[in-house]
């Protein structure tokens, strides 16, 4: 008779095997479970069997017939999961948002309120993201979708230890308990954590099996500035977790005071605000808080685009500080590609002439070292859309969380 720790034994070598074969399929796409079983060095039987089980699962399905090649025709595997999400949500200055992305990354649920969080209490601002976990999380309901886990990005200084928000300079925040707060409004049934916004805006776009996104930095703006750096496909997070604030380089010792309360922060010259101050009057219509960000980003897109003189002067002002601490990391990281996220992102074409000329002088190495400039196609969404991805990696490690059933029910254990 087999001992409990046999049996355990087994059960760990099927999870295992059972990940391998969906992260296959996630990094490389859809393929046989011939190709399978030789890219993971499985027995054909083996990988049939893998494939069943995550099929009963609802994880992956069979798609149109492999032609080509020699022997009888296979058909691909490919992932499924529409009855499994991973939610992503965000707490920022000018808003909070979630989005819901299924297995195979799409958009099933997405919400975001804008507000001034710097005038509400935290617990005001936590309670208004709850709300709208509550709308999506009923959103999915009505659809059979089941969330495995809630990624929640934060702007600022996040101890994902002890899941709390150590210091938010642009919110106001200091150690803020977000995590707990979240939970306790939402009890035990949805698996909450929290990270930077900029760690999981990193997330989003190092894309798995894409060679070109091995090696990323990720600078993502708003009104303060952040990012991610993804050296080999992995987050680099630092020694306590930190990494990342790019925003808080000195960069003009005798600019502007930070939100942080030092002079001359990257952000000062490169965020929304210097933007939004370079290129209208405090009684523009671009500057009024009320307005949403996106209206404001598309009214200057506009404007640039009509060849307004003081909308293109701004961005390129604002472009040449984005590429003098542009060349400060690429010196100190030599990425294979810079990707402007979050505001840069809608507005990005106009300042890419000014980045990649400030790139060009600012890095040592012949040719930028390399590096290209990239504008991501996630914006504002980054984040929460880095946050969802996080929260399926828990099935991608483990299948055996979801329950198998048949191919019509749903079921998250």
């Amino acid at each position: 008779m087999r001992n409990h720790d046999d049996a355990a034994g087994e059960l760990n070598f099927r999870r295992t095997k059972l990940g391998l074969v969906l992260r296959q399929l996630r990094d490389h796409g859809p393929r046989s479970r011939a190709t399978l079983a030789a890219e993971l060095g499985l027995s054909r039987q083996a990988a049939s069997d893998l494939v069943g089980e995550l099929t009963e699962r609802g994880l992956v399905r069979t798609g149109d017939v492999e032609r080509g090649g020699v022997g009888r025709p296979g058909t691909f595997v490919e992932l499924d999961g529409h009855g499994v999400c991973g939610i992503g949500a965000e707490v920022n200055v000018n808003h909070v948002s979630t989005l819901a992305l299924d297995l195979a990354g799409n958009v099933v649920a997405e919400h975001k309120i804008g507000l001034d969080a710097r005038r509400l209490s935290s617990a005001e601002v936590v309670q208004q993201l709850v709300d709208l976990v509550r709308r999506t999380v009923a959103d999915l309901s009505h659809r059979d979708i089941r969330p495995v886990g809630l990624v929640i990005g934060i702007a600022g200084l996040v101890d994902r230890t002890a899941e709390v928000l150590t210091h938010g300079p642009n919110l106001g925040w200091q150690d803020v308990p977000v995590a707990d707060m979240v939970r306790e409004a939402l009890g035990d049934d949805l698996p909450v954590s929290i990270d930077n916004e900029g760690n999981l805006a990193a997330m989003a776009e190092a894309v798995p099996g894409d060679a070109d996104r091995r090696d990323i930095l990720v600078i993502f703006g708003e009104i303060g500035v952040g990012g991610g750096i993804v050296a080999d496909g992995r987050l680099l997070r630092g020694r306590r977790g930190y990494a990342g604030e790019f925003g808080h380089m000195i960069v003009e010792p005798h600019g502007r005071r930070c939100g942080c309360g030092r002079v001359g922060c990257w952000e000062t010259v490169s965020g929304l605000h210097a933007l939004l101050d370079a290129a209208a009057d405090s009684d523009d219509p671009v500057r009024d808080p009320a307005l949403a960000i996106d209206d404001r980003l598309a009214e200057l897109n506009r404007r640039a685009d009509l060849g307004d003189t003081r909308t293109l002067a701004a961005l390129h002002q604002v472009g040449q500080w984005v590429g003098v601490g542009a060349a400060v990391l690429t010196n100190a990281l030599n990425p294979a590609s810079i990707v402007l996220s979050g505001y840069f992102a809608q507005v990005g074409h106009h300042m890419r002439p000014a980045i990649e000329q400030a790139l060009e002088q600012g890095v040592l190495a012949p040719d930028a070292a390399g590096t290209r400039v990239l504008l991501s196609t996630f914006g504002f969404t980054a984040a929460v859309r880095g946050g969802a991805t996080v929260a399926l990696d828990a099935v991608f490690a483990d299948p055996m969380l979801v329950d198998r059933r048949p191919a019509a029910a749903g079921g998250v254990s």
